[in-house]
């Protein structure tokens, strides 16, 4: 697949030109004597939001998008300077200054000032630095924007950059970098930066540690002054770029914008530009040999080349990457998977600073592929030449227009904090006009610029690096401890393709992908809206639910198939095999459909409890013949032994590395394996999947296709009639028998008090406790209050722990049900702080707690409550995202679609009594531990939660 620059928030993706709306135009506007400049960008026919670029006399540009149905307002700003600007001697300063911002300012001086006010109202924040953007963004209840924004401007114009806080939020930055150093692509990062230039300032270490942010000798500045300076210094309206997404018409958004941000300085200054070639000519070629944490194998083939980002217009380098990461028949990883190579294939534009880049060809190998890594990369310039030789032909362009214009017509819009985030980012690399038309532009065929690219990808311009847990190397790199070594012919002689004097030869097979037959001609969009789904057909072993909606402005629909056994997940062996023919159905179609993903339409099949489920996504026109191609394959496909091989690999790979996890993750993990059923352990499912073949997936196959039963709903832009012909058609062809009441339930568990403390399967080096507080019931009752309290207890808890008591990088806080069974979980993961410690810092966290609840009043309570309401209600900012709602509720057994609702309504009655009434049950009848500290033995959590009871459900 091409590869999506993890850099940039702006794929390589493109649009015909007329699609645009209107031009761009530029006014005075004399009624706000801060605002120099105003502009409208383009967008797409059917986006009728309303868009407002203005340039503030200090020199801030802000994009403001009024969406009067937004439930959000959010807000990002990008500042175009980042790690790459760190002093050589305070590496991570960059990113300690992030942090910083967020310790109180002069109108605001409490550290939780911000963050408080925030989580109160409803809204979330962070921030991230990167090479050359630090991004800081949040969301909140629409009425709350305005003081939202008071504090948020103050990062920018008066922070105190307090002196107490910095041993802190050293310690903080500290515990960010522990827990990600084990991480697999930081460790292979760390190796490519001492193969790249050391002039570029890109490729240094950005997290920042105690050590690199250490306090000053004697007679140098401090810390906090260094701090200071790089602020000052970097820092300026200029280099500055404000997005606003919210429900408030434009006017009154720039009066926000005008009145709060044009205290910010006006240094004169210009973002940073690095001219340092990011690698230097002469060290190329480089063929390394990294070892990796999980049990995984990658080939990364790098080149360096001009960053592409200037010819966004023509994108010259992405039809490269499109025809190099394509997974058809005859692509360079449909001919790796035929020779048991490779099972995944992604190529891209990666590190771009503006001047220069990496080209990025990256593999998944197999274990049979490690050992041919030369021949791999012979096969990828057989590949590259058959580019040169014809690949580079206008219809191939044409084509990947064609389906760029029809995304950007039916472009569907994120979150409001996603949508702000992104267009304040792309606000700060291209022309305004462009903020929203940028990523699909395409203004026509230019070879000679695809030529440019490609005649880089040559032997003598790689970068190789080949990583997998058996490496041994005897260079370290610095930051993250990964052993690495040249890789040498002489010491892969074991390649199955190549001796050791000769050169390894190339694959056959190659072929350049035909024209895409995938490609919808359809795009009317139906007059048809539904208020939330009906049952259009209600069978003994068949039930369709539909509603037709036209409120995204696309001709998509939604499909899901459950196709549900009863005892598709009665034992880790059944759980394993529903899991390998999912896989299996997925990699079997997977040169077959890599063009209908190409042109829109996605397919993915996915195991749980009951069955497996057929899930749809996309246009409306030809998709019925991607669910009949589907069906086909699932009742007599072909299931070879080599298919079964591969997808059972890659399963096991997946179930071997779930120990090396993020630590919080595995807590999570291992408290759902105790209080859910049926669950089933990574390990369990790891060891039933030893002995599985071709025969057995055949046999679990045959059970489930004879015996069944079928629930299907489709959400979109299609008719009653069109969605019974279509479910009734998947209903004949499958002819499920089974009735509901034969399919077994999920079911939460009830932690007593006989259930021990529960330790997870994990290799890492950290401790964590979760301590889960789990409610009485499953009522809608319980489950309002614990999400009210989850509500209040998250920022004191965060603001304790994390920023005064510097536990660790990983707190928080908040309600976390299991299904419909309310809990609170309560999380902290430590680099260095014992779990027996961290415990006794909850007790007493939960200690005073208890004193604020027993203060608390209904007024102080108000904020909270609706906060929880306003989050349950939250509309959906998209159709996959309205269908993935809908289809849990129906499996949930909520087929009036109003479950949330009601819950909302719930949360509003709860009061202050409640919660206390509540507390003391809570804290000490029902409470689940997890905590790990190195070294520790897993436990059989099956085992120790065997004797645990349903939790009950309550009739309301």
């Amino acid at each position: 697949m091409p590869l999506t620059p993890t850099a940039r928030c702006c794929s390589l993706a493109a649009a015909a030109a007329l699609l645009i709306t209107g031009p761009a135009v530029a006014e005075r506007h004399p009624e706000a004597g801060a605002i120099a400049e105003v502009v409208s960008p383009l967008v797409s026919p059917h986006d009728s939001r309303d868009y407002r670029v203005l340039t503030l006399e200090n020199g801030l540009t802000a994009l403001l998008v009024s969406d009067p149905d937004a439930d959000k307002a959010a807000a990002s700003m990008n500042v175009s300077v980042g790690s790459a600007q760190d002093p050589e001697d305070l590496a991570g300063l960059a990113h300690f200054l992030e942090h910083m911002l967020f310790l109180g300012t002069e109108p605001f001086p409490e550290a939780d000032a911000y963050q408080g006010y925030i989580s109160r109202r409803g809204g979330s924040h962070n921030a991230f630095t990167a090479p050359q953007d630090t991004n800081y963004f949040f969301d909140i209840d629409p009425d709350a924007l305005e003081g939202a924004l008071d504090r948020f401007s103050q990062f920018f114009i008066s922070p105190l950059f307090n002196a107490d806080r910095l041993e802190s939020e050293r310690n903080i930055v500290h515990s960010e970098y522990m827990a990600r150093i084990r991480d697999d692509g930081r460790r292979e990062n760390d190796v490519l930066n001492a193969l790249l230039n050391p002039e570029n300032p890109t490729n240094g270490f950005s997290v920042g540690s105690r050590e690199t942010l250490a306090d000053r000798p004697e007679g140098e500045p401090s810390l906090r002054e260094r701090v200071i300076d790089f602020y000052q210094r970097y820092y300026d309206a200029n280099v500055m770029h404000l997005t606003l997404v919210a429900p408030q018409p434009l006017d009154e958004l720039e009066t926000l914008v005008a009145e709060r941000f044009t205290g910010i300085a006006d240094r004169g200054l210009e973002a940073p530009r690095i001219t340092a070639p990011l690698a230097l000519e002469e060290a190329q070629p480089q063929r390394v040999a990294l070892q990796s944490v999980r049990d995984s194998r990658h080939l990364r083939l790098l080149f360096p080349i001009p960053d592409p980002i200037a010819e966004y217009r023509h994108k010259p380098a992405d039809l490269v990457a499109h025809l190099l990461g394509h997974e058809g028949e005859g692509s360079l990883l449909a001919v790796l998977r035929e020779a048991g190579w490779a099972d995944g294939l992604s190529a891209g534009v990666s590190r771009g600073d503006g001047h220069h880049a990496l080209f990025s060809v990256n593999i998944s190998l197999t274990p049979d592929g490690a050992k041919a890594r030369d021949a791999i990369e012979a096969t990828l310039f057989a590949a590259i030449e058959q580019l040169r030789a014809g690949g580079l032909e206008a219809w191939r362009y044409d084509e990947k227009a064609k389906l760029a214009e029809q995304q950007f017509r039916f472009q569907q819009h994120g979150a409001p904090r996603q949508e702000a985030m992104r267009l304040s980012m792309n606000l700060s690399r291209f022309p305004v006009e462009d903020v929203q038309y940028a990523a699909y532009r395409m203004d026509g065929f230019a070879p000679e610029r695809s030529a440019v690219y490609l005649d880089a990808l040559t032997p003598d311009n790689l970068i190789r690096l080949y990583s997998a847990p058996d490496v041994e190397g005897d260079i370290t790199s610095p930051w993250f401890h990964t052993p690495w070594v040249e890789d040498r012919a002489e010491d892969r002689a074991e390649d199955k393709r190549q001796e050791v004097s000769g050169e390894a030869n190339a694959l056959a097979g190659l072929a350049l992908p035909d024209p895409n037959p995938f490609i919808a001609e359809d795009l009317a969009l139906r007059d048809v809206q539904d208020e939330r789904p009906r049952r259009l057909v209600e069978a003994p072993a068949f039930d369709l639910w539909h509603m037709a909606d036209a409120t995204f402005n696309t001709p998509k629909v939604e499909w899901r198939f459950s196709l549900q056994h009863p005892e598709a997940a009665s034992s880790a062996r059944d759980a394993a095999l529903a899991r390998l023919l999912a896989g299996w159905l997925d990699d079997s179609l997977n040169e077959a459909f890599y063009p209908a993903r190409l042109a829109g339409q996605h397919f993915e099949a996915y195991a749980h409890a009951r069955g497996i489920t057929l899930s749809f996504s996309g246009w409306r026109d030809r998709q019925e013949r991607m669910i009949e191609r589907v069906l086909h394959q699932l009742q007599v496909g072909d299931i070879s032994e080599a298919s079964v091989e591969r997808v059972r690999y890659r399963l096991q790979r997946e179930w071997r590395n779930a120990p090396q996890a993020a630590l919080h993750r595995q807590a999570g993990r291992t408290l759902a394996e105790a209080l859910v059923r049926p669950q089933w352990p990574s390990a369990a499912l790891l060891e039933a999947s030893r002995e599985l073949n071709a025969d057995d997936l055949r046999d679990y196959r045959d059970a489930l296709t004879t015996e069944l039963r079928l629930e299907a709903m489709a959400v979109g832009n299609l008719t009653d009639d069109e969605a019974e012909a279509l479910g009734r058609q998947v209903a004949e062809t499958l002819a499920p028998t089974l009735e509901a009441s034969a399919i077994p339930d999920l079911t939460p568990l009830r932690a007593d008090a006989d259930l021990p403390s529960l330790t997870p399967h994990t290799s890492r080096e950290e401790s964590v406790v979760l301590r889960y507080l789990q409610g009485p019931d499953r009522s809608l009752a319980s489950q309002a209050r614990l999400a009210v309290l989850g509500q209040l207890i998250d920022t004191p808890f965060y603001q304790r722990l994390r920023t005064e008591e510097q536990l660790g990088y990983v707190v928080n806080a908040g309600y976390s049900p299991m299904l419909d069974a309310p809990g609170l979980a309560l999380l902290v993961q430590s680099p260095e702080t014992e779990s027996a410690a961290i415990d006794a810092r909850i007790d007493a966290f939960l200690d005073d707690f208890e004193t604020t609840l027993a203060a608390l009043d209904d007024d102080t309570l108000a904020p909270y409550r609706q906060a929880v309401h306003d989050s349950l209600i939250q509309r959906d900012t998209s159709l996959a995202g309205r269908a993935g709602r809908l289809w849990q509720a129906m499996s949930f057994g909520d087929t009036e679609f109003d479950r949330r609702e009601r819950l909302a309504e719930q949360a509003l009655a709860v009061d202050a009594d409640d919660l206390r009434e509540l507390w003391p049950n809570l804290r000490e009848t029902a409470v689940a531990r997890v905590a790990y500290d190195p070294g520790n033995e897993p436990d059989d959590v099956l085992a120790l939660t065997q004797h645990l009871e349903p939790l009950p459900e309550v009739e309301e």
